[in-house]
């Protein structure tokens, strides 16, 4: 069974690598914020079953800690996405005549 997935981590792995090598720059916000979504998704999950009662401390220990690595990448990826936009907005017209006067 450990052999069996060990092989599935493996395989996912280097599909994982194979389709994000693909994805032009273009795509990468987008795709982004799509996987922040997934993520979300992934962590109102972990709460669920935190909240189900898991038995044992180690589990309660590995969700909770699962938990908040998953909170930081949710919100981690949306502010760099934020600021990704940010750098496709134009200047208000007063701050860019102000550039140019200097």
């Amino acid at each position: 069974m450990l052999v069996q997935n060990l092989a599935i981590l493996v395989l996912a792995g280097f599909v994982g690598f194979a389709v994000i090598s693909k994805v032009p720059n273009t795509l990468h916000t987008p795709l982004m914020s799509g996987t922040n979504a997934i993520h979300g998704i992934v962590l109102l999950g972990g709460l669920i079953v935190l909240g189900l009662g898991t038995e044992g401390v180690l589990n309660k220990v590995l969700l909770v800690i699962a938990i908040a690595f998953g909170t930081i990448n949710v919100v981690g990826g949306f502010l760099v996405t934020d600021r990704m936009l940010g750098m496709f907005k134009q200047k208000p017209k007063q701050d860019a005549a102000k550039e140019a006067r200097k």
